[in-house]
This record gives C-alpha cells, sequence and structure tokens, in this order.
C-alpha cells in the first residue's frame, strides 16, 4: 500500500493482520515465499484506504463500540529504522496478539527506506514526519477513545518525542488527558538531545517508560556514526532516571534477535508485561513514587531489582 518513498501529508487506510495458530509469542511467522500460507504464517488481508479524516474516526468509532467500555482504547505503535510498512504492520499484529492488547490498535508508519544501508535517509524521513505525527494526534483525539497510550521504537522514538516536545511548546500537549504513557523502547535518540526534549515537561508530565539494554547492538552501531554519543537506549539506567522518568534495564533479558534491538516485543515475558500494563486501569503509572505500580507488575518475572534516585524517577532491572 505505502512504499519508503515520502508522500505530501498523512493517508489514512487500514488492514486485517491474521495470526496462525501455531504462533509463539514474541514470533512473527513470516513465510519463506509467497503467498503466506495463513494456516502458518501471518498475512495481511483486506486493505481499505480512506479518503476522509471523517472516515477514519468513523471506522475507529465503529471498532470502539464493538467492544465493552473498559477497553475502549487505543495504542499507538511508532516503528523504528530499516522497517518498511509490511514489516510495521506486522510487527502491530504481533504486539496486539502478545500483549493481549483489546482495544484498537493504530500504527503511525512513516517513509523508512526499509534498507540497512540508508540510516540518514531514515532520519530525515523522521523529522519530516513530526507535522503528521500532530495531525494523527489530532484525529485520534476527534474519536471516542477514553485513553491512548504509545509505543514507539528505535528511531520512531526520536519521532515521537520530537512531536510530544512540539505539542508541548504550543500548549496542545495531552490537553485532553486521555495520553496515559509513553513507552520507549531502544530508543536510537542521542542522549544529550533526549535531555533537551525532555526539559520541556513539568515532573508529573515525564510518564515516560524507558526499555533500555546494554547489550543492544543495533544502537551500538548508531553511536559509532553519531559520533561516539550515547544512545538513549544504551545509557546507563542511573542517569536516564535522574530526568524523572522510569527506566526499565533489560540487560539480562534474552530475545530470539541476534542484535538485541528487539526485546520489547521478541521477548515473551516482556512483551506480555507491557501489555498487562496497558491494560490495567489506564496503563502505566509513576504517580509520585517514580513507577511503584510497574513494580508491582512484576511478580512472577524474576526479581526485579528497582532502585529510586533521588528527587528523579525509578530503575527497574528484570534478570
Amino acid at each position: 500500500m505505502y512504499s519508503g518513498v515520502r508522500g505530501g501529508g498523512l493517508s489514512k487506510s487500514r488492514v486485517t493482520v491474521t495470526i496462525p495458530p501455531n504462533h509463539a509469542p514474541g514470533q512473527i511467522e513470516r513465510p519463506k515465499r509467497l503467498p503466506p500460507d495463513p494456516e502458518r504464517n501471518f498475512t495481511i488481508v483486506e486493505p481499505q484506504t480512506y479518503a476522509r479524516d471523517s472516515d477514519f474516526v468513523s471506522a475507529v468509532n465503529s471498532a470502539l463500540r464493538a467492544r465493552p467500555p473498559s477497553e475502549r482504547s487505543i495504542l499507538v505503535f511508532v516503528h523504528g529504522y530499516n522497517t518498511d510498512f509490511t514489516s510495521a504492520v506486522l510487527r502491530m499484529g504481533q504486539l496486539v496478539e502478545d500483549t493481549g492488547f483489546k482495544g484498537v490498535p493504530v500504527l503511525f508508519s512513516w517513509a523508512s527506506h526499509g534498507k540497512l544501508l540508508d540510516y540518514v535517509y531514515d532520519l530525515n524521513s523522521v523529522l519530516s514526519a513530526r507535522d503528521e505525527l500532530l495531525e494523527a494526534d489530532k484525529i485520534i483525539l476527534r474519536t471516542e477513545a477514553r485513553a491512548y497510550n504509545i509505543v514507539a521504537h528505535s528511531m520512531g522514538n526520536l519521532l515521537t518525542v520530537e512531536a510530544l516536545k512540539q505539542a508541548k511548546l504550543i500548549n496542545k500537549f495531552n490537553t485532553s488527558g486521555t495520553l496515559n504513557n509513553v513507552i520507549l523502547a531502544s530508543a536510537d535518540i542521542d542522549v544529550d538531545v533526549f535531555i533537551d526534549q525532555i526539559s520541556v515537561f513539568e515532573p508529573d508530565e515525564r510518564k515516560f517508560y524507558l526499555l533500555i539494554s546494554a547489550d543492544d547492538k543495533a544502537l551500538a552501531a548508531s553511536r559509532l556514526i553519531a559520533g561516539g554519543v550515547n544512545r538513549v537506549g544504551d545509557e546507563d539506567a542511573e542517569k536516564l532516571a535522574k530526568l524523572g522518568v522510569t527506566v526499565i534495564d533489560l540487560s539480562e533479558v534474552s530475545d530470539t534477535s541476534s542484535i538485541n534491538h528487539t526485546k520489547f516485543a521478541d521477548s515473551p515475558e516482556v512483551v506480555q508485561l507491557m501489555g498487562r500494563q496497558i491494560m490495567s486501569n489506564g496503563g502505566l503509572s509513576t504517580g509520585s513514587s517514580g513507577g511503584s505500580s510497574i513494580t508491582n507488575a512484576l511478580v512472577g518475572l524474576g526479581n526485579a531489582v528497582t532502585t529510586t534516585v533521588a528527587g528523579a524517577g525509578s530503575v527497574i532491572v528484570i534478570p
């Protein structure tokens, strides 16, 4: 439906993702050759585009009304670098399935070339997509959703936080009160840039959850390209917590990827944790305790070690 070529403005569409009965949490069962077999592979079917914003809003509202009131929420996923539209849709489908999310998922797909060597192209695509993400936010606020959360991955975090900062600077950040939390997984953001970005938010607005991992090889490569400056996704946890955010350290968690860049989705334990939190009474909540709610939810995931940095956020280590 969409290529990696930048377009003019925001397009709206819907697809159906089918999940094979043999699906294993943390996996995307893709075919070795086309066409895919729905009994064994994920498939994308029933594409439909919307010419008007109002048509898209009506479709989302219909999906929301089909759910009980407690499940009338939206999960926005912003994909990362080197991710074409098909891969982004499949990842969204896998996240919904594995988290057990019962609301309406919305993918914000930006123009990634989907090629390993096109890092700079993707970076510029992210920067050019900020206004479209803000426009998408306005459309979501026109729906009947009672709440929404954002999950961003890799370079998609730069797009997400830049758009949120822009909204804050023009006094449009979460004015409806329906944005619960922002989950930043493997964030490919220059840590100095992130410190500047987060500074515009009041302490009680910093409901950012950073999923980091010291063994993320993709971020190590990004750091090399960026002149040796750490990325948020592999920065020191306590340094990040001093910014007033909640940091979840996944360094000791294993996943199915050889580069450890997709633990948020590839690790069954982590993706199920995210699901429980997103679906629990408005999602994650820092409150004044800086992350105690997610600490309580870690029961059964092993011995989570939580430390609170004085006057700031929390660091949660999942062994």
